[in-house]
């Protein structure tokens, strides 16, 4: 038996309500996605103003490695925004993370160079990199859970992967800027002085985002928890300390986070470096190539999405792993082949073939990452295992697999790590991984879902019984 509150809710309206909610909750977390990538996007080109020039091909790896310090945090990040979302609610913990990451972002383009201040310009930028990564930690699970917690149960694949989209027009939308500035000021002056707009013009989305976010209020389910008192007292023992649902979140780190973030930040990021440092193709091109790319895979995070709710969650994203652990290598192989090819026409189908599978991986997880865990610690529970599979393990990529270049000197080494993640979560998602697209986000003691999870071993526990 059911909520009444579920029961009694107006699905036409919800229709019309949750088109405000997505529009409101996507270009919130599209600003902090691209305030959070701007930064790497402008590797090559900023690396040099804040670590020592001499150390060549190894500045780029220091600032991989600052780079890298956001996704470190995001886990805390996750864990203690989530804990705030969970006990006083959604908007407050959207707003707070939005603040942290616009004001981090600005300060970076007011940050002193390596020749003004030394060393000092570098320990100030990992400050400021280290408050980002934990404002993205609280930023992606209150964006899911909001809008999950919104959608109609028959259509949450489909509401939830607009989310899933901004990380990519976030990414997008950071390559654009670059560009844009970059053409205006020259190659020259944009080295100097002209870096530095991208950042501070970050300003400008913080106030945007800020004016719309007000008028979000909280969810329905939230609503409910609170009514009848069965908000969550402890969600980080609730989460974590009770093997019941620590097991699932495990199970969401190794059957999906883990592969999900490999397959992400291969196609976004490490692609966009190996074009750059292995292939010199110039910022410029290399810009264009990946921004072509993001622009035509968009659309699809939302079809994936959509058919997830038809399908399921785990074929498309078993389909997605799988391409990337067969294909990965034939693919950069080709790219090898055909790099004197001055049209780059390898680059850009291997850019945009790369991005595919990212869609087919990431489009339908924020709905599988919500229906696995119960509402009154939904947010702390989702958003560490993202965030460690998404952050650390993703995170990671570039810096690991041009340091296994460097290191090798095999051009392809840099694909062993991200193969081995893929890898590994595609056989955890194929063998022990619920399918959850059926599952009921209103939770009493006969909640199908706990049933389901039965079924398959992965019992949850009730929290009420843990109040």
């Amino acid at each position: 038996m059911l909520n009444t509150e579920r029961t009694t809710l107006n699905l036409p309206e919800m229709e019309v309500n949750i088109k405000k909610v997505i529009f409101i909750s996507a270009v919130g977390t599209l600003i902090e996605w691209y305030d959070f990538f701007v930064f790497g996007t402008l590797g090559t080109v900023v690396a040099p103003q804040f670590y020592d020039k001499s150390t060549g091909f190894g500045a780029i790896i220091y600032w991989l490695a600052t780079f890298a310090v956001g996704f470190v945090v995001r886990p805390i990040g996750a864990i203690v925004f989530g804990i705030i979302g969970d006990r006083f609610g959604r908007k407050i913990t959207f707003l707070t993370t939005l603040i942290i990451m616009g004001t981090c972002t600005f300060l970076v383009g007011c940050l002193p160079t390596y020749n003004q201040v030394g060393d000092a310009a570098g320990a100030l930028l990992i400050v400021l990199r280290i408050l980002q990564g934990l404002a993205i930690g609280g930023e992606y699970g209150g964006a899911t859970t909001y809008i999950a917690e919104h959608a109609p149960p028959h259509r949450r694949g489909f509401y939830t992967s607009f989310i899933q989209v901004t990380a990519t027009l976030g990414l997008l939308l950071a390559l654009i800027i670059v560009l844009i500035v970059s053409t205006i000021t020259g190659t020259v002056k944009f080295s100097e002085y002209g870096w530095r707009i991208p950042f501070l013009f970050s300003i400008l989305l913080l106030g945007i985002s800020l004016y719309i976010r007000l008028s979000l209020k909280e969810t329905p389910m939230f609503k409910n928890l609170k009514n009848n008192g069965n908000i969550s007292k402890n969600p980080f023992m609730e989460s974590f300390g009770k093997w019941q649902n620590a097991k699932i979140v495990l199970l969401s780190f190794f059957g999906a986070t883990m592969g999900q973030g490999a397959v992400w930040y291969t196609a976004q990021f490490y692609s966009l470096y190996y074009l750059q440092t292995i292939f010199h193709t110039p910022d410029t091109s290399s810009f264009i190539i990946m921004g072509v790319a993001l622009l035509l895979a968009a659309p699809f995070y939302v079809l994936f999405g959509y058919l997830s709710d038809k399908y399921g969650r785990k074929l498309f994203m078993l389909l997605g792993l799988a391409l990337s652990c067969i294909l990965w290598y034939p693919i950069y192989m080709g790219m090898h082949h055909f790099r004197y090819n001055e049209t780059a026409t390898w680059e850009k189908i291997e850019s945009t073939s790369i991005v595919m599978f990212v869609t087919l991986v990431y489009g339908p997880i924020a709905a599988y990452l919500v229906e696995l865990f119960p509402t009154s610690i939904r947010y702390t529970s989702l958003s560490l295992p993202y965030h460690v599979g998404n952050g650390i393990i993703g995170g990671f990529v570039p810096v690991v697999g041009l340091w296994a270049i460097q290191l090798t000197g095999n051009n392809f080494a840099g694909l062993w790590y991200p193969l081995v993640c893929a890898g590994t979560t595609f056989l955890v998602m194929l063998f022990v991984s619920p399918e959850t697209y059926k599952y009921d986000l209103y939770e009493t003691p006969e909640d199908q879902r706990d049933q389901n999870l039965k079924d398959e071993g992965l019992v949850r526990y009730d929290t009420q019984d843990l109040n």
